[in-house]
């Protein structure tokens, strides 16, 4: 079997909140306990509702949230272990607001050339070569090479913070919310630009995302997450045709489609209530007060992800936290 590009060992990553002089110090579950594994070339993607801890679980694969447990390996070696200058050659992101994630007084020339004169590219034929190749493949022309971040649409500015991330010539690129931020005319444009560059350079993606249509179309496989939690996972296919939690179920719901108004399953699959807050989560199943299934032992049993079964047998590759996982309805 292929080694895992990236490997998440029970990842946690908890904070301190609150003053020991006002109502004391609490801890904040962000991230509770997360496996998961992307392969080389794949495209995993990352849904829950806001406050799940989606973002939080991107930043600490980037380095730049220290874990309170568990670990992170990059090509078989521990993050931990790993020199950040090397990391940041394996592994990139993608930003949801492309204009707040460029610097406004460089222009794209220097935004794109300064991390490989950083990462030692000294030549300066070299550089300029890099630089115009990665803003051809964007989409973007050479001679806006020297505008700045205001002078472009929310499209194009996007593009830049692309091409921004991937003139390192990472294997792993983190998409959190790339799209949202943009119109509806435009996203398929860039959606349609990240799978040509998947294929063109090899890459490897986390798609992190609200919107499932996005992910349904662009992901290998689906991880869905709620208050910390890996609740399901498993291929695109599978999760979008034969959903096992009902937390997966109650987001396919929400997918606003005419043509499924009139079905009577769409509003038994719907959640109820507000997700619950990371500084208190519910015992036993995080999901258990908006389920629609729930009985007494999800108050009180913590569920672990484990296979479905199929009529064909066991389905190893889709995995669900629930108890009723087996139940259809």
């Amino acid at each position: 079997m292929t080694e895992p590009l990236l490997a998440l060992d029970d990842l946690a990553v908890h904070f301190k909140v609150g003053s020991a002089l006002k109502g004391g110090i609490r801890t904040l579950k962000a991230v509770d306990g997360v496996t998961l594994a992307v392969k080389p070339g794949e495209c995993l993607g990352l849904v829950g509702e806001s406050g799940c801890g989606k973002s939080t679980l991107a930043l600490s694969i980037m380095g730049l949230v220290e874990p309170t447990r568990g670990e992170v390996r990059l090509n078989g070696t521990s993050l931990a272990a790993r020199d950040r200058m090397e990391t940041a050659r394996t592994v990139q992101m993608v930003f949801q607001d492309p204009y707040a994630s460029l610097n406004p007084r460089q222009t794209v020339r220097r935004t794109l050339a300064d991390p490989l004169r950083l990462h030692g590219v000294t030549d300066k034929a070299e550089v300029e070569h890099r630089v115009i190749d990665m803003m051809t493949k964007v989409g973007l022309r050479p001679d806006q090479a020297d505008r700045y971040p205001h002078e472009f649409s929310g499209g194009q500015r996007q593009r830049i913070g692309i091409a921004r991330a991937l003139i390192l010539k990472p294997q792993l690129v983190i998409c959190d919310e790339p799209v949202s931020a943009l119109d509806v005319s435009i996203r398929a444009q860039i959606i349609n630009l990240l799978l040509d560059l998947k294929d063109e350079m090899g890459l490897s993606y986390i798609l992190i995302s609200h919107d499932l249509g996005v992910v349904e179309h662009v992901s290998d496989r689906v991880a869905v997450m709620y208050l910390g939690r890996i609740v399901e996972q498993g291929g695109w296919q599978e999760i979008f045709e034969d959903p096992r939690h009902p937390y997966t179920r109650a987001l396919i719901a929400a997918i606003p489609d005419p043509f499924l108004r009139a079905d009577p399953g769409l509003a038994r699959a719907k959640a109820k209530g507000e997700i619950a807050s990371a500084l208190n989560p519910p015992s036993g199943c995080h999901f258990h007060p908006r389920c629609p299934m729930r009985r007494e032992r999800c108050s009180t049993d913590v569920p672990v992800l484990e296979p479905v079964s199929t009529a064909a047998g066991v389905d190893a590759a889709h995995v669900a936290a629930c108890h009723f996982r087996d139940r259809t309805a």
